[in-house]
């Protein structure tokens, strides 16, 4: 593990804005020399030439891992809006129909370590080609699966090879990105997911209202493969990645180091949490849409998913929610507008439900910005295997509440489906909650140990007067007194500077991690 004093610049999550840029300019990050062109100008000692708005190439990475967001997310999510036409094609119910859904979730979850560990050794940029190609190729397959079986077996492949994205993007952006752009670069992916997640729905709604879902599950897959085009041709070649050999004991010491972090396993909980309350609601929303009282058609339920929109906002304005609430004030805030989202989903009306629906992707939007973000800067080695840790949790979260979400309503209708989503959104306040009572601890330790020092000093400067005294002939019981006294102090002193001096360099991190 790397010592704490250099870990600090990564725990940005709960430090104000002015102490993490200063955090950031104190370690500079130093480009290998492959990386530097041979007639680029040699830069000054301690700068750092990773991206940052406004400089050469960020707006073009940007936009890039913009299409690979939408890229992921249109494809890994393709069947959702479409599983009303699915379960009536294949006469099952929505339980067997969302395994579409959560076979594609869950194997993401399963493979995104290992191809994780892959991209340490042959490159995020490459990794993430190679993912797109294979899933756009395998969703030109999908529209003539001849079984829900096979379906299903697909839709697994698919997000198996999906893997290959988030923890990469991830660990691309970490890597390519100044420390105080971080939040606003991976909102920027997390708003292209809500984009693929919206148009890739929308789209497939529409077109599979006049030509059925097979037909809208092949649009969207020439659709993706435009996508992943462009994505190749702008990503700019990493500056700062270094290749690492691969060596399964070191990614089990590295799985372990990030697991032992009491600070991760928080973000990966919450972003588990979050993404089964997103799970449920989006797998069953169609089939409450497509039912009376509402008996919308399924170019409409498709549009509804346009409240996406919301969701590339609120990803996007994490960042400035960060800096003024804090990591665990956006996170409050984040949970809070779920929580009344889904109550209000519960009117009979549409508009209530349309409104509730924009509150439940805005709040979880924003609350995966802010974890995934926190991971990534958390994480002072292993940044891929960080990301690929959330991303497991995170799909394993959606697969999760898929298909609870699905079984829920087939038992108790939108209220069991709300409920389950509360329940969750209860589990990420409990654990933030956590968090902040960490941090009042560790604020209480700094601040005792301060205390502690300044009194360790004021007793040495006695205890070096009183030693004076007694040299001067002073009175004897005065004089051991005062002299005990410094004896204790002097100890007292270098104890406590010794603890304050530790207790300094440790407290950027404690600071951050909770």
């Amino acid at each position: 593990m790397p010592a704490a004093s250099t870990g600090a610049v990564a725990r940005f999550a709960g430090s104000t804005p002015a102490s993490a840029d200063a955090a950031a300019s104190s370690v500079p990050a130093v480009p290998s020399p492959a990386s530097t062109a041979p007639d680029a100008p040699v830069p000054p000692v301690g700068e750092d030439r990773r991206r940052a708005p406004g400089a050469p190439g960020f707006r073009r990475m940007s936009f890039a891992l913009f299409l690979a967001g939408v890229a992921t997310f249109a494809l890994l999510y393709s069947t959702q809006a479409l599983l009303p036409l699915i379960s009536a094609d294949f006469a099952v119910g929505a339980g067997d129909a969302s395994w579409t859904v959560s076979a594609a979730t869950g194997a993401l979850a399963l493979f995104v370590l290992p191809l994780s560990a892959l991209s340490e050794r042959f490159g995020r940029r490459t990794l993430m080609t190679v993912s797109l190609a294979v899933a756009v190729a395998v969703s030109l397959l999908i529209p003539f699966a001849p079984s829900l079986e096979a379906l299903i077996a697909l839709r697994a492949v698919q997000g198996a090879a999906l893997a290959g994205v988030p923890a990469s993007a991830m660990a691309y952006l970490a890597e390519e990105v100044r420390p105080r752009a971080l939040v606003a670069a991976i909102g920027l992916f997390v708003a292209g997911n809500s984009i693929g997640g919206m148009s890739g729905r929308v789209v497939t709604g529409w077109v599979a209202q006049e030509w059925g879902w097979r037909v809208a599950l092949g649009v969207l897959g020439l659709l993706a493969v435009v996508s992943a085009a462009a994505f190749r041709a702008l990503v700019p070649a990493p500056r700062h990645f270094t290749p690492a050999p691969l060596s399964p004991r070191a990614l089990g010491r590295t799985v372990r180091d990030h697991l032992a972090d009491p600070l991760l396993r928080r973000l990966y909980a919450i972003g588990a949490l979050f993404m089964t309350v997103f799970g449920a609601v989006y797998t069953v929303i169609g089939y409450r849409l497509t039912e009376a009282p509402f008996s919308l058609p399924q170019g409409v339920v498709g549009s509804i998913f346009l409240v996406y929109l919301v969701g590339t906002v609120s990803s996007a304005a994490a960042g400035r929610l960060v800096a003024r609430l804090g990591r665990r004030g956006t996170l409050y805030l984040a949970g809070g507008t779920t929580s009344a989202g889904l109550l209000l989903s519960l009117a009979g009306s549409l508009i209530p439900v349309l409104a509730g629906l924009v509150l439940i992707t805005a709040g979880f939007f924003a609350g995966h910005a802010v974890a995934s973000a926190a991971v990534s800067r958390t994480a002072t080695h292993g940044r891929a295997q960080a990301s690929a840790l959330y991303q497991s949790a995170y799909y394993l979260g959606s697969s999760a509440g898929s298909t609870l979400g699905a079984l829920a309503f087939h038992a108790g209708g939108w209220a069991a489906a709300v409920a389950l989503g509360l329940l969750a959104v209860t589990g990420v306040v409990a654990i933030t909650l956590l968090g902040t009572r960490a941090a009042r601890v560790e604020q209480r330790v700094r601040r005792d140990a301060a205390v502690a020092r300044g009194g360790a000093v004021r007793g040495a400067v006695r205890g070096g007067s009183g030693q004076g005294g007694v040299s001067q002939g002073g009175s004897g019981l005065d004089g051991s007194d005062r002299s005990g006294s410094g004896r204790s102090g002097s100890g007292r002193s270098r104890s406590a500077v010794g603890g304050s001096v530790r207790a300094g360099r440790a407290a950027p991190v404690m600071a951050a991690r909770h």
